[in-house]
């Protein structure tokens, strides 16, 4: 029956009693929540057609019957899906917004994971040739439902678990279904899902800020971490202890391997020991700082250094240099992740994006802005700490292309079957150091081109800039032109500035070829933020 004017139906389950509601005319199915009986509207009654699995608890800050506003209207998380993939999983939850010219009073749409953000997406009509799953592929330029859209990822896919009230009965065969994510240039997502391969369904929406949909209700802060969930490592047997609800890898504190715990915390966790030793982050983990990170005109905020990661240049020429380069994963609790880049040509920061940029051959336009092409190169991880809101994989590749436009900067990163845009800018180096709280010596060790050491002012203050800089490089030089003895004599190097520094591979090569040092060069950084899956 109807009740008070949300138009809420009531029934019983038939399979354990226990009431079961439905706050939207338009919804199909509902999980109960006592036995998990997947049940089936069917005029004034429930037809249970299966069981839904136990959903494995992934921390997630909402949970059903979370409230908020979007776009002025206000709406109610109703039911959840879990999705597994190769990566992990990902939830999609279902809203209900309360639009009165509507006949039931309510719209559907989800609110989904997209690379440690959120997006909005509503169901459209799907008209014209729809493209199948294997037709598609990661970067090509499609048009679905009368418009343009580029292929970020296409996955495999499977149902896990759901809950609650649901538009659509979930699958509950355990099968496996592809799922196509699609950006454009207008900042929004597409996903064609084919659990229907009959009749796949659209859904297209945006990127949306935990902090603007003015959410309450949700999991308390207790329930928001991972700390009460007990684990160890299963390579050490050391406790492991994520702080991010969000955490999809997290690395060993003791042994350093990396952990997958991207389906829970069961006795089985996915792992692999780290076959190289990396060097300390010269912003120590855990660390915070407020800095601003964003176009001109974003306020400063504090971040949080919970990941860090080191890649170095795969698939180069012969003779060719390999460039390397350091991220640091920040997090802010409402604005979620972004990058800050250490490469050789110096500090920039990088936030994956929903939409694509415009690309015309070795330039890119976006929201307005011709961006040039600087660098194309393959990276690969060599070492990683910390945690992390995707699944980091073994030996995996990445194939990058940097764009710059003056101080702003875009990279393009395909990973596998999904292809990533992040957008960002440089930074000076003094300010990163300044804004964690760093020391001299360490400001010093960040700086990674010429211009970090110019003076902006004249006088005794200029002259006592020069003088530093003039000392430092003679240490610098005498250090390096040492380096032609033995291995050992480039050690003052790597505990400066870390094995996978610049300034450390530099003095092994000229130690192995008898040459000379040469600075400068190298790559803004790609990273590996997950693809471009919205999930």
């Amino acid at each position: 029956m109807a009740t008070g004017s949300q138009r809420v139906w009531r029934a019983a389950c038939p399979n354990c009693g226990a009431p079961v509601e439905f706050a939207s005319a338009a919804s199909a199915s509902a999980v109960c929540s006592f036995c998990r009986s997947t049940l089936l509207r069917d005029g004034e009654a429930l037809k249970r057609i299966g069981q839904s699995a136990e959903l494995f608890d992934d921390h997630s800050p909402l949970q059903l019957q979370a409230a908020g506003k979007l776009e002025g209207h206000a709406f109610t998380i109703v039911g959840r899906q879990q999705i597994g993939y190769e990566g992990g999983s990902w939830n999609e939850w279902h809203i209900l917004l309360d639009q009165p010219g509507s006949e039931s009073g309510f719209t559907s749409a989800w609110l989904s994971e997209d690379n440690g953000a959120y997006v909005v997406a509503a169901d459209q009509p799907l008209t014209g040739p729809v493209p199948t799953p294997d037709e598609l592929f990661p970067g090509q330029r499609r048009v679905v439902s009368g418009a343009v859209w580029d292929v970020a990822s296409v996955q495999r896919a499977k149902l896990l678990a759901a809950e609650g009230e649901l538009p659509v009965p979930p699958r509950l065969d355990g099968g496996e279904f592809f799922v196509a994510d699609l950006r454009n240039q207008q900042d929004q997502v597409g996903t064609l899902d084919w659990r229907d391969p009959q009749r796949p369904s659209w859904t297209v929406g945006r990127s949306v800020r935990l902090a603007d949909l003015a959410l309450t209700g949700l999991r308390g802060e207790s329930e928001k971490t991972l700390r009460g969930n007990a684990m160890n490592c299963p390579n050490c047997g050391a406790s492991l202890e994520p702080k991010l609800d969000s955490t999809k890898s997290i690395v060993c504190g003791q042994c350093e391997a990396v952990v997958d715990i991207s389906k829970g915390a069961g006795a089985d966790l996915e792992h692999y020991v780290q076959q190289s030793h990396g060097t300390p982050p010269l912003i120590p983990l855990g660390r915070s700082g407020k800095i601003a990170l964003g176009p001109a005109g974003t306020p400063a905020i504090d971040w949080q250094v919970v990941g860090y990661v080191e890649r170095i240049e795969v698939d180069v020429e012969a003779g060719e240099e390999q460039a390397t380069w350091r991220e640091y994963l920040l997090y802010n609790a409402t604005e979620g992740f972004t990058f800050l880049v250490d490469a050789e040509d110096g500090w920039s920061y990088a936030r994956p994006i929903t939409g694509v940029p415009q690309i015309q051959d070795r330039r890119v336009i976006w929201r307005g802005k011709s961006y040039d092409q600087l660098y194309s190169y393959s990276g690969a991880v060599t070492h990683v700490l910390g945690e992390f809101y995707w699944r980091l994989a073994r030996g995996e590749k990445t194939r990058n292309t940097d764009f710059a436009a003056g101080a702003l900067r875009l990279n393009r990163e395909q990973a596998g079957q999904e292809v990533t845009w992040s957008a960002g800018g440089a930074l000076d180096s003094d300010a990163v150091a300044k804004a964690f709280g760093l020391g001299t010596a360490e400001a010093l060790a960040m700086r990674r081109d010429t211009k970090a050491f110019a003076s902006t002012s004249g006088g005794a203050k200029g002259l006592k800039t020069w003088l530093i800089v003039f000392v430092v490089a003679i240490v610098l030089f005498s250090i390096i032109g040492s380096c032609s003895s033995s291995s050992d004599d480039c050690q003052p190097l790597r505990e400066n500035f870390g094995e996978a520094s610049a300034e450390y591979q530099q003095c092994l090569r000229s130690q192995r070829s008898g040459g000379g040092f040469r600075t400068g060069g190298g790559s803004y950084g790609g990273f590996s933020s997950g693809g471009g899956s919205h999930k």
